[in-house]
């Protein structure tokens, strides 16, 4: 249990607009890592191993990747005893992101809306602190996943060469790779999961794999993340594709565009992607399409609205693996992940 409850420092930040809260969290977890202040927010990692892409996860719960998009703090998230960490999304240029105001809560939801844009230092950067990464150098590390994307500059129909330059630069120091190909803040991203453009960019992919893999001899899991605003149809053709271009894996989903869930509350009509609560069930639709989609062994992460251990339960109920939290630690603190931890593993074991 972290030293510091969650509950005194919540009121400050909620007091801060959620860009800055976000800032300063990750400023302070950034100079505090490996310091004696790491107790304020350290948790005991529950131990509830499991097997996914040939990739061995400490527990089931995992930090989804835009909170830490620059790598900056792997080893403060580390120490919150999550099984394992994704950190992203990284372009291969430095980019600002979308004017700000950017990132809004919903409180009577729990939920939050953003619109930042893959804001990032850029790739040399981003390697650069993944690098720096105290976890990484001990025996059995961390599992960590880094997240690519394309920039917002970069015209859709040269969207692969962004992402190859992604994959170059990140597959030496991944244990996993997630392909972004669902933010709705960046302009035309999501039509990357239309099936022509996802199968050019899944084959383009799949053949630099091929070449990474004899370059580094390691074969890295790589695993796309898809959008919950998809039909069952539309889940039918990127389930074929990420099979037939032999995919490791899954990640459902990222946020939605629809706002049936918060009509009426304030900031509802901000533009951007609507994360926490109002997600679960669309998220637990797709994982369910995808798994009756994909068969029993494919590995689905599965991300959205997950505030507490019985959201995780539903999600593996749904057809995941694994899950991973990002609006539930805004809310809830890094108390959530052990939590959760704790519910996935008392639900195995009553199984």
């Amino acid at each position: 249990m972290a030293f510091l409850p969650y509950a005194l420092a919540r009121p400050f930040l909620f007091g801060l607009d959620a860009e800055t809260a976000h800032d300063v969290t990750m400023g302070s977890l950034a100079r505090t890592q490996g310091t004696l202040l790491e107790l304020a927010y350290r948790c005991t990692r529950v131990d509830d191993p499991i097997e996914l892409a040939g990739l061995k996860f400490a527990n089931r719960v995992g930090l989804a990747a835009g909170l830490d998009k620059n790598a900056l703090c792997i080893d403060a998230l580390a120490s919150m005893g999550f099984g394992f960490v994704e950190v992203g999304t990284v372009t291969p240029k430095p980019q600002a992101g979308n004017p700000k105001p950017r990132m809004f809560r919903l409180p009577e939801a729990n939920a939050l809306i953003n619109r930042l844009g893959f804001n990032n230092d850029g790739l040399d950067a981003f390697v650069a602190n993944v690098k720096k990464s105290k976890i990484r150098q001990i025996k059995n590390p961390l599992i960590l996943g880094l997240n690519i994307g394309k920039n917002a500059a970069t015209p859709l129909e040269n969207a692969v060469d962004d992402y190859l330059i992604c994959l170059d630069g990140v597959y030496p120091h991944a244990d996993y790779v997630t392909v972004n190909i669902s933010s709705p803040n960046t302009k035309n991203l999501r039509a990357l999961q239309s099936d022509e453009a996802l199968d050019a960019l899944l084959s383009a992919v799949a053949k630099r794999r091929d070449q990474l893999v004899k370059q580094h001899s390691k074969r890295v899991p790589i695993f796309v993340k898809i959008a919950p605003d998809l039909n069952e149809s539309q889940i039918d053709v990127i389930a074929a594709t990420l099979k037939r271009h032999d995919m490791d894996g899954v990640v459902a989903t990222n946020t939605t565009l629809s706002r049936d869930a918060v009509q009426g509350q304030r900031h509802a009509e901000e533009a951007g992607g609507l994360s926490g609560s109002p997600v679960l069930v669309a998220s637990n639709r797709v994982i369910s399409q995808l798994r009756s989609a994909l068969g029993k062994s494919f590995p689905i992460m599965g991300v959205g609205g997950v505030m507490g251990a019985a959201d995780a339960v539903s999600k593996i109920k749904a057809g995941a693996d694994v899950v991973q939290i990002y609006t539930g630690l805004i809310y809830r603190g890094p108390g959530l992940v052990t939590d959760v931890a704790r519910g996935l593993k008392k639900m195995k074991n009553s199984c």
